[in-house]
């Protein structure tokens, strides 16, 4: 057998605007290479793991004693969220997109009895599970959430706080309170707010369970770990029931981050073997967080949305999205269906854009860690070329004066 050995693997930068992962900064990197070589026992890795829960506490909003952080990326910490959730479980699931369509898929998975897992092992057709359906392209309102709970009377109800396969946002609050009125257990997915919206979790007292990532708001490297969040009733419900799984059982996994039997122990605990270098890089993430501050983030993030969103419009798009830092769009009728071909040019620039992943096709532009006018600027004119490049009609001019309107910078600059 002949050896083949591989030339060096470069990866060139890339403008990431998409709708995750973001663009790391430049300090989560510095220390993440920074990091002396350790092991995961070291009293300094201890250390950092220790305050990166406390630092989850702020930045979540919340007095939750199980607030911790899973190795991994956002679906690890959803996966964790999900564990209490046992087969015959009654679950309402709200989907209005690509990735609350797989949120639902793993609830179909999780509730589904041994006999539905033989029927149809990869897709479940759990009966105690209800999947709620919205369009793509609208939002999940509180009146949708509380007709459904009121007909179904789950155990639990799910649904996405952010969708970003379709770019909208859904009732937090609506959501919170049907829980309350009927006795629903909340889990939201909260891998595209965190970090980017001001709110705080303690202020939704029918939501239980809360799973995010670590690479969007909070722009950390992709594998390092992924916050999740869960109230004392949560826990006392997976105490009572079990969860079949060790990794992501979320009472074993807090154990890792010297949280046990509800009580912070801050020596530090055996863990794991998490990183040393991963450790680093979450930890500088949470306080680049705590050091922007949440209204201040969220504040830009509108801003700078509000521009991006003005920029495509003015080039004959139209915007379909309602979140800050993520722009969805079907574009000029002209280049119906060539989203496709713009998106793989634009790649093949270096511009990192997205396809929605489900139908119909439209392109996403994001924002992540992008809170500046030359980024702005930039991702517009890039956008604005690749218009032009397959035939639409750019008036460059008219993109300068809106672009030079808010930030005094030129499209060409």
């Amino acid at each position: 057998m002949t050896v083949q050995i591989f030339s060096p693997l470069e990866i060139p930068e890339t403008l990431a605007a998409g709708p995750g992962p973001g663009n790391t900064d430049a300090r989560v990197l510095q220390a993440f290479s920074s990091a002396g070589v350790a092991d995961h026992m070291q009293g300094d890795v201890l250390r950092g793991m220790i305050e990166c829960k406390h630092m989850l506490r702020q930045i979540w909003g919340t007095s939750n004693t199980y607030t911790f952080a899973v190795a991994g990326t956002g679906w690890s910490g959803l996966d964790t969220m999900f564990s209490a959730v046992m087969p015959g479980d009654k679950v309402v699931a709200f989907s209005n997109g690509t990735f609350s369509g797989i949120d639902a898929l793993t609830l179909r998975i999780k509730a589904a009895t041994p006999q539905e897992h033989a029927a149809n092992p990869l897709d479940p057709q759990a009966a105690s599970v209800t999947v709620i359906e919205i369009p793509h392209g609208q939002t999940v309102t509180g009146e949708k959430v509380e007709a459904a709970l009121d007909e179904y009377k789950p155990k639990w109800a799910f649904m996405a706080h952010w969708e970003t396969g379709s770019g909208r946002i859904n009732d937090l609050r609506g959501f919170s309170d049907a829980c309350e009125r009927h006795g629903a257990m909340g889990l939201i997915d909260a891998v595209s707010s965190l970090g980017v919206e001001d709110f705080r979790i303690d202020d939704y007292p029918g939501i239980v369970g809360w799973a995010s990532c670590p690479q969007k708001g909070l722009c950390c490297l992709p594998l390092t770990y992924a916050p999740v969040s869960f109230t004392d009733a949560y826990i006392d419900s997976l105490k009572s029931t079990g969860a079949y799984t060790y990794v992501h059982n979320p009472i074993f996994e807090a154990r890792h981050w010297g949280i046990v039997d509800g009580q912070d122990v801050e020596k530090g605990a055996y863990h794991r073997t998490h990183s040393g270098y991963a450790v680093a890089a979450f930890h500088e993430s949470l306080r680049l967080t705590l050091q922007d501050g949440l209204a201040k983030r969220s504040a830009l993030y509108r801003t700078h949305e509000k521009v991006l969103r003005d920029a495509v419009t003015a080039l004959g798009c139209e915007v379909t999205s309602d979140m800050p830092s993520l722009v969805v769009l079907n574009l000029p009728a002209e280049l119906a269906g060539r989203e496709m071909e713009l998106v793989q040019n634009c790649r093949a620039r270096g511009f990192g854009i997205w396809p929605t992943l489900s139908a119909p096709v439209q392109v996403r532009i994001g924002i992540l860690n992008q809170l500046n006018r030359q980024a702005i600027s930039q991702i517009v004119r890039l956008f604005a070329e690749a218009i032009h490049e397959l035939g639409g009609q750019v008036d460059f001019d008219d993109i300068d004066a809106l672009l030079q309107s808010r930030y005094g910078t030129s499209i060409a600059a």
